[in-house]
């Protein structure tokens, strides 16, 4: 949140083409954290994990 305020307030300083670059990394960032914090943590429950765990008895044997 600190980088994503520094780029809000820099846009108040920066010249102009740098002011879009700093707007658009303080829009982007929060989505860009929320994705990478929340990769990975899909579990997969009912019919789905019998399917996958029949399958792979299947395979391994």
């Amino acid at each position: 949140m600190m980088v994503r305020t520094a780029c809000f307030i820099s846009t108040i300083f920066l010249p102009n083409p740098y002011r879009w670059f700093a707007m658009a990394g303080a829009v982007f960032l929060p989505y860009i954290a929320v994705v990478i914090a929340n990769a990975g943590r899909e579990t997969i429950t009912g019919k789905n994990a019998i399917m996958n765990n029949q399958r792979r008895q299947i395979t391994e044997g």
